[in-house]
């Protein structure tokens, strides 16, 4: 069992446990076990990460943990999550990403990514814990340390690789007024860039970077998003964008002010890119809305779902050559650019549907599969989850429920579904209900959050 890494790296409060000395040692022990025997040819890592404060000082501590297990390293400054990996899939044989993403500014993290840009598999993350612990990380001689490179190119290829990638003309002539808010995030280095591009007129919030994040809490759910909302309402816009603190998210606000949960933007991207492909595979969560499966049923795709996690589509997306993935939280993967959520490509997207379509974006969640879904999180400590999650099962299973426990426990009622999950980032579970009433998804998520709090006492 993994004592350090969760479900993508890992995230700790900075300079309290995630100090530099843990952090160079632990970027040597992934250099260790990534390294090969010849030290005339050493394997290059990109490092990269989001504005917070704490950073500069990871960052650098990696950096020397390393170089001193004979890695070549490439800074590739601050940008998005996506970007590094996109830049590692393409020209590197691995890399670290430096973020919490949307944790508060107290939290940073590290994540680790393989030669595709992919997190790291159990295997190789077990591997690098049992260096660390055994304190067996390789320390080449003073003749075959690493060799420190930068590349300021990599996010300007980015951009351009994401414009590729959609209708800009038809973006362009469709004159699109948009409200961006990066809260201050890796985003700001790209969002506003890609939007006047593609010929938007954009209005920006929170696009100074800042790892105090002084505008709003990194993490885009409704209730840090108000400024947004009231902003496209009073300049009459036609779209509202927010991403979290690295920028592998979009969360949208329509036209009308109206929150759009990630679940529908999804759907949505899902039902363009079946319909321009004539189908293929979706590959999403167990946590994700069943419109995803309507809507591949209509257009000719098939979903394949997995346990929580990026990483874990992500790599299902390349083995099983899938079209497009992502999960509920407005993290959209396209494998043939990314393996991972990506913000700037999402949100480019939405605009070229919204410009195609001539339809205003509430006008196209409208036209969705209509599902009402409830999310509610309660703390609980990391080392009774297991206990939690185990007595829950027994409960639901002698209640007469059919369940699924690919993550934690997914209990199917007549009238939709609750999930009821431990995060693999924070000492909280989350429940999510989806039914076909708000009333009903709301009960649904209440009673998943008592049977959290009956056994975790």
């Amino acid at each position: 069992m993994k004592k350090l890494f969760g479900t993508f790296g890992v995230r700790r409060t900075a300079n309290d446990v995630l100090t530099p000395e843990f952090a160079s040692e632990l970027a040597a022990s992934y250099g260790t076990v990534l390294n090969n025997d010849n030290e005339s040819s050493p394997i290059k890592i990109a490092i990269g990460g989001d504005t917070r404060t704490t950073t500069p000082m990871i960052k650098h501590a990696i950096i020397a943990g390393l170089l001193s297990s004979g890695c070549d390293v490439i800074d590739l400054g601050i940008l998005p999550t996506p970007t590094v990996q996109y830049a590692v899939r393409n020209y590197y044989d691995g890399g670290i990403i430096i973020t919490a993403s949307h944790n508060p500014p107290k939290y940073n993290g590290i994540k680790f990514v393989d030669e595709f840009g992919i997190g790291l598999d159990d295997e190789t993350e077990i591997a690098i814990e049992d260096v660390y612990f055994n304190k067996s990380q390789k320390r080449v001689s003073w003749k075959n340390i690493g060799i420190l490179y930068n590349n300021d190119k990599i996010i300007d290829e980015y951009i351009e690789e994401v414009l590729k990638r959609v209708d800009t003309n038809a973006i362009k002539e469709a004159k699109l007024k948009v409200v961006l808010d990066c809260g201050s995030g890796a985003g700001c280095f790209t969002a506003p860039y890609i939007l006047q591009k593609l010929g938007c007129e954009v209005i920006t919030l929170n696009c100074q970077a800042d790892g105090f994040f002084p505008g709003r809490d990194p993490e885009p759910i409704e209730d840090n998003l108000h400024d947004l909302i009231a902003t496209v309402k009073d300049l009459n816009a036609d779209i509202g964008i927010a991403h979290d603190g690295d920028a592998d998210r979009t969360i949208c606000i329509d036209e009308k002010g109206n929150f759009v949960l990630g679940d529908k933007s999804f759907t949505l991207v899902e039902k363009q890119l079946l319909k321009e492909n004539d189908g293929g595979l979706i590959v999403t969560t167990v946590a994700t809305s069943s419109a995803i499966y309507d809507i591949a049923k209509k257009y000719n795709g098939s979903v394949l779902a997995t346990a929580v996690g990026d990483l874990i589509v992500a790599r299902e997306l390349k083995e099983r050559n899938g079209l497009f993935g992502g999960e509920e939280n407005g993290g959209l993967i396209f494998p043939d650019f990314v393996y991972g959520r990506d913000a700037a490509l999402s949100a480019a997207k939405i605009l070229e549907i919204i410009a195609k379509e001539q339809k205003p974006l509430s006008e196209l969640i409208s036209e969705l599969p209509v599902y009402y879904s409830e999310k509610m999180k309660i703390e609980c400590e990391d080392d009774i989850k297991q206990k939690v999650m185990d007595k829950i099962a027994k409960e639901v299973s002698t209640l007469g429920y059919d369940i699924d426990t690919t993550d934690g426990v997914k209990i199917f009622k007549d009238d939709g579904w609750i999930i009821i999950r431990p995060s693999g980032t924070e000492p909280i579970f989350r429940c999510f209900s989806e039914s076909n009433s708000q009333e009903a998804a709301t009960e649904g998520a209440k009673w998943g959050i008592s049977l959290i709090e009956k056994y975790k006492k």
